[in-house]
């Protein structure tokens, strides 16, 4: 399923889980990495823009929906799309890495919160081996000699499979810088999905995500910083779902 982003083209190239499973298991066995993003509305609005975030997600070999508007407009288009958000892919990953033998990375948010994560990992996934955390310094630049160092040290380490929780671009950057610096490490963009795993934010409830409403929920939560993500979003809606509507008549 395809989606335009002004002149940009970008699709979702993973539709469900037990594709993604499979693809992931072949990239760990043949010790290949991969970067993995999450499309969502406020991705396709920043991707209207030219720039480096276009740049770092035509370097993602694989993308899945997260969000339902992009599920909504697949089926519109007659496409077949699961919803899988990033925060909810980090169990599914880490049971796939324990189970391989491969080690995992952290990297984002802070290191209270890297830690808790990594203790909430560990006890639901057994034999999981975090070998690696890395709390980004304020004004990281996802492209810098700084990015460079934290690659550096996640391959020191051994790391196959580092979760990226730094935020749309920069995590998606970042994982373009490591495809190119770190062949070997698998980079899945999961936003505030460590944050969640700790306690550091809460998610919304489980009823309220299965009503499509998480959007409300985090945009109450955190008013200042969400609402004009979701404004812009919703601006753009119509004409994706225009253009999948017209995606199927043809």
């Amino acid at each position: 399923m395809e989606f335009q982003a002004g002149s940009f083209a970008v699709a979702v190239t993973v539709p469900d889980q037990a594709v993604l499973e499979h693809n992931m298991r072949d990239r760990f066995a043949r010790g290949q990495g991969f970067a993995l993003a999450t499309l969502n509305l406020d991705h396709l609005e920043k991707l209207r823009a030219k720039g480096p975030f276009r740049d770092a997600y035509a370097a993602q070999e694989f993308v899945t929906a997260d969000g339902n508007p992009i599920v909504w407009c697949a089926a519109l288009a007659g496409r077949s799309v699961e919803l899988l958000p990033g925060s909810d892919l980090i169990l599914p990953l880490a049971r796939i890495a324990a189970g391989m033998g491969v080690a995992v990375g952290l990297v984002g948010s802070t290191e209270d919160s890297l830690a808790g994560a990594t203790e909430a990992l560990e006890r639901a996934v057994p034999g999981l081996r975090v070998v690696e955390r890395i709390a980004p310094p304020m004004g990281f630049d996802p492209e810098g000699d700084t990015a460079r160092a934290v690659l550096n040290r996640l391959d020191v380490a051994g790391v196959g499979l580092c979760f990226l929780a730094l935020g749309a671009p920069k995590q998606e950057r970042l994982a373009a810088l490591g495809r190119q610096v770190t062949p070997g490490i698998g980079f899945a963009s999961i936003g505030a999905g460590l944050d969640f795993l700790s306690g550091k934010q809460s998610r919304a409830p489980e009823w309220v995500r299965r009503i499509a409403m998480e959007w409300a929920w985090r945009m109450l939560s955190d008013p200042r910083r969400m609402a004009r993500r979701y404004i812009l979003s919703a601006l753009i809606l119509p004409g994706h779902l225009w253009r999948s509507w017209r995606m199927r008549q043809r």
